[in-house]
């Protein structure tokens, strides 16, 4: 995708669009963003095949108390996809990481079950 300067052009421009709406800026109003933009790029360099220096809590850990509804993960998807088109990503590495949404989703999303992903 371009290396980390892309990365961090992707998940600046993508929490733009997350942020521009009332309904899912209300799960960061309380979250230190200079360190959720740091998680989000290293999560995002190894989906994208890179290093994986993430070392910050799982995914049920970090999302399952926020009541996050399956509408607002699709969301969230979207705008991922959307700002990776954005910045020409290939379709192929779209793809892998709407793939990736998908493996994760029950960890994500109220309810979901952690141990079946």
């Amino acid at each position: 995708m371009g290396g980390a300067g892309s990365v961090k052009a992707a998940v600046e421009l993508f929490y733009d669009k997350v942020l521009a709406g009332p309904k899912l800026a209300g799960y960061l109003s309380d979250v230190d963003m200079v360190s959720q933009r740091r998680h989000l790029a290293l999560m995002l360099t190894v989906v994208l095949g890179g290093p994986n220096e993430y070392a910050g809590r799982g995914l049920a850990e970090a999302h399952q108390p926020l009541g996050i509804p399956l509408a607002h993960y699709a969301k969230v998807g979207e705008y991922l996809a959307v700002t990776l088109a954005e910045l020409g990503a290939p379709a192929e590495v779209i793809g892998d990481v709407q793939a990736v949404l998908a493996q994760v989703q029950d960890q994500v999303v109220a309810g979901g079950n952690p141990t079946d992903a």
